[in-house]
């Protein structure tokens, strides 16, 4: 008996200690960052992180645990990276990889880059327009998510198919896919990408190529006509405008995540109208935060936080881009989205998108 009291009396000193090493422990973290001095942070920001961005428990993340005063500026990615001017700004947060390269060769002084999110390019399609790209044998269903062969669509694109009469879609014009301008925004710049790829006979294209597929570029942008700057406000017209104006778009997977979860009234009307297509194959859009200023380097630590991080998978439907860290597509509550994403593209050199980029310019 009295040796069971001793070692009773042992465990509940040994939990003692650790609960009082845990809680000094998480004191001083507090401690250290209230004893930090507040910061002003002014960025540039790709529009699909919008939401995140606005997000309140994103922001109290921000100010409270990292006492940052965030200064967040909407700017397309291609344009911060290229032709906007940074004075006064600590970082840029384009969506792409390339961004970092093209930063550099437009002489901004870039400290250092870490990726924060990955989110593969999809395309937005009214039910109408997946059906007829399906009954043509562009669109069909994978492991429950449909699939868009990129090489048909190049096919149709240089036919000249046009929808009404070659697809049978009511609306006027030429086949398209609808972007962002490639030379302000990431999703346009991503897509012109994917087509170049596509119009290269499925290889990346290199500088060699370009005699011959730039006209074909510049040709099919051109028909566009109007191109927004941003992502987001190429989704929002999409959904806006109707089938009519914008019968298929680029955008990001994580956008429809993100206006289903503000916008739960509308669950049912989108899910039954609007159709999610993953082209085969994608290509990723990473999310680099790009050092300008010592100052970035705060805001760095803080969108790498666990907490945040979690905010922004369940939330916002960004998929990491930490190493060691994997986000569960089934918690996000409002859209199924694929484990994984196994069919992807590499983007080609910044030489190659400087030539794209000046060409649509």
């Amino acid at each position: 008996m009295q040796k069971t009291l001793i070692g009773l009396v042992i465990l509940g000193i040994v939990a003692a200690i650790a609960v009082a090493v845990n809680t000094l422990d998480m004191g001083g973290v507090t401690r250290q960052r209230e004893r930090r001095e507040p910061v002003d942070v002014s960025i540039y920001y790709g529009g699909e992180k919008s939401a995140l961005l606005g997000n309140e428990a994103v922001r109290r993340i921000l100010e409270h645990d990292y006492r940052i005063t965030l200064d967040a500026q909407k700017a397309g990615s291609v344009e911060m990276a290229t032709t906007l001017p940074v004075t006064g700004k600590d970082c840029i947060w384009p969506s792409n990889a390339v961004a970092v390269e093209l930063a550099k060769r437009s002489g901004k002084t870039v400290l250092g880059e870490e990726t924060i999110f990955n989110s593969p390019v999809v395309f937005y399609a009214w039910s109408e327009v997946a059906d007829a790209l399906a009954a043509k044998g562009v669109v069909s269903e994978k492991d429950g998510f449909l699939v868009a062969d990129v090489a048909r669509i190049g096919a149709l694109i240089e036919s000249g198919a046009r929808w009404k009469e070659d697809l049978g879609v009511n609306v006027y014009g030429r086949f398209k896919i609808s972007s962002t301008h490639p030379a302000k925004s990431n999703s346009g710049n991503i897509w012109s990408a994917l087509l170049a790829t596509t119009l290269n006979g499925g290889e990346t294209p290199v500088p060699g190529d370009l005699p011959g597929l730039l006209p074909k570029i510049t040709d099919y942008f051109a028909q566009m006509g109007h191109m927004e700057a941003s992502s987001g406000d190429i989704f929002e017209n999409f959904l806006k405008q109707g089938l009519g104006a914008r019968p298929i778009i680029v955008g990001y997977e994580n956008q429809l995540v993100e206006f289903l979860t503000a916008n739960a009234d509308y669950e049912e009307l989108i899910k039954t109208k609007i159709r999610v297509i993953y082209p085969e194959p994608t290509i990723f859009a990473s999310h680099p935060l790009i050092s300008l200023t010592d100052h970035c380097k705060r805001l760095a630590e803080a969108l790498v936080d666990p907490a945040l991080q979690r905010i922004a998978s369940a939330e916002h439907g960004f998929r990491t881009g930490l190493i060691g860290v994997e986000n569960d597509p089934a918690d996000i509550g409002v859209a199924a989205l694929p484990e994984t994403i196994t069919f992807v593209a590499p983007m080609p050199s910044a030489e190659v998108m400087e030539a794209v980029i000046s060409a649509v310019r």
